[in-house]
């Protein structure tokens, strides 16, 4: 295992929470996710199921978690299963865990093989009432595959129809949003990982170097740090291709004159960083860049200010729209008349800023949390505003992830260079 185990404690008071949000006579079931395939015989790496490793901690495949709090036989109450390792197994893919080990990473007491489970089924679904199951719910997400809760999903309902079935993941989104001190903890870890990573980036760009190169230089001080990699795909857009929002294909020459937008983060123990920074190629911001940049800069140092506990994701945007327009403004892009007679359903600023400022992070790089619910403590989200000008082959996007308090939020990244002083001197040292 590449980076260092939370503590049990963490995962049996995820368990716990989440019993509290149960109906009566509940019983959860969660599995893991698939082994995805390529072509011929070759597979994708495994990424565990979130919620699974949310309430275990366990990231192996082939995992199933059972929770039953009202459970009539005490053993009922918590069952994980795990994959039975053998000889064979050890030659061709080496460690599993063992019942014990898996007990200790978890906190569960009552560790079975997953061959057992089928024949426990039976039993726990004749006692149990309600059955809560999980599917992907995420508002972005677009589902073609079947998993394997879809599998399970479908198997239950036609053996057990009679049961009444439950979603789990608003139950998941509400107490997944909160994050707890050892969550923030891997969270900063991944944060300075991908400090180091932009660091050492910084000493390389420079007329000519390639987008891919950047890239590699990323993925190389992850690894090398304990990260499994990025926590989503790298976005290396240099000139007119940071006005294409999720532009992937990094294989274009960084050219002189141009900036170089970066939306890269680390993963570190399956929590995730979301950064962005923009810097010149060349080491030295045009005038019109820098206002440009400083108009993004100021809008991010003002925007993260406002996550704060009692208001919305929803109310938050429109105040970001109002930092934004008088921003556009102050630029040339939009002329305040114009601005004072927009259609509010449609307002001028989305030309130039078409996306969200912030989202939740954390197991997810958009992770679970509603738009509707009001900011809490402990909540972590991105602020990341940008001003994207194609005419002009500029697009200019910043962020850093913020810790929700109940007074001021927290920098997570407030050791990441991010003022254009900064990044010039550290590029021409």
């Amino acid at each position: 295992m590449r980076y260092t185990p939370l503590a049990s404690g963490l995962y049996a008071r995820n368990r716990k929470n989440l019993s509290r949000l149960l109906k009566p006579n509940s019983i959860v079931i969660l599995e893991s996710n698939d082994i995805l395939p390529t072509n011929a015989d070759g597979h994708m790496s495994f990424r565990q199921n979130n919620d699974l490793f949310y309430l275990s901690g366990i990231d192996q495949e082939d995992t199933i978690l059972v929770l039953f709090p009202d459970a009539p036989v005490q053993e009922w109450k918590e069952i994980l299963f795990v994959k039975e390792t053998s000889d064979l197994i050890r030659v061709w893919e080496g460690y599993k865990l063992t019942k014990d080990q898996a007990s200790e990473m978890s906190g569960i007491r009552v560790v079975k093989w997953n061959s057992e489970f089928h024949s426990l089924l039976q039993p726990l679904l004749n006692v149990a009432e309600h059955v809560y199951l999980s599917t992907n719910e995420h508002p972005r997400a677009v589902v073609e595959t079947q998993t394997r809760n879809d599998r399970l999903i479908r198997d239950l309902m036609n053996r057990f129809p009679l049961h009444h079935f439950e979603r789990l993941a608003p139950v998941m989104e509400n107490i997944r949003a909160i994050k707890q001190e050892e969550e923030v903890a891997q969270i900063s870890k991944a944060i300075d990982i991908t400090r180091e990573g932009f660091l050492s980036v910084l000493g390389m760009i420079k007329p000519g170097v390639l987008e891919y190169e950047i890239e590699a230089e990323f993925s190389y001080q992850f690894l090398r740090r304990g990260s499994k990699g990025f926590a989503y795909g790298p976005i290396i857009a240099s000139g007119p291709n940071a006005n294409i929002l999720h532009y992937g294909e990094n294989d274009q020459a960084c050219k002189d004159g141009d900036l170089i937008l970066m939306d890269v983060g680390a993963e570190y123990g399956n929590y995730n960083a979301d950064m962005t920074r923009c810097v010149p190629v060349n080491g030295k911001f045009s005038a019109r860049q820098r206002a440009v940049y400083d108009a993004v800069l100021r809008i991010m140092r003002e925007a993260s200010n406002l996550l704060r506990p009692g208001t919305t994701l929803l109310e938050y945007e429109k105040r970001v729209g109002k930092l934004m327009e008088r921003e556009l403004i102050g630029l040339g892009l939009l002329k305040a008349e114009e601005v004072e007679k927009q259609d509010p359903e449609k307002p001028l600023y989305r030309k130039y800023f078409m996306h969200g400022t912030s989202h939740h992070l954390g197991l997810d790089v958009h992770d679970l949390g509603s738009k509707y619910r009001f900011i809490e403590a402990g909540m972590v989200f991105t602020c990341e505003p940008g001003i994207y000008i194609p005419e002009e082959g500029l697009g200019i996007r910043l962020e850093n992830n913020y810790l929700v308090t109940e007074s001021e939020p927290i920098d997570l990244m407030a050791g990441i260079p991010v003022d254009a002083d900064e990044i010039e001197k550290i590029m021409n040292a």
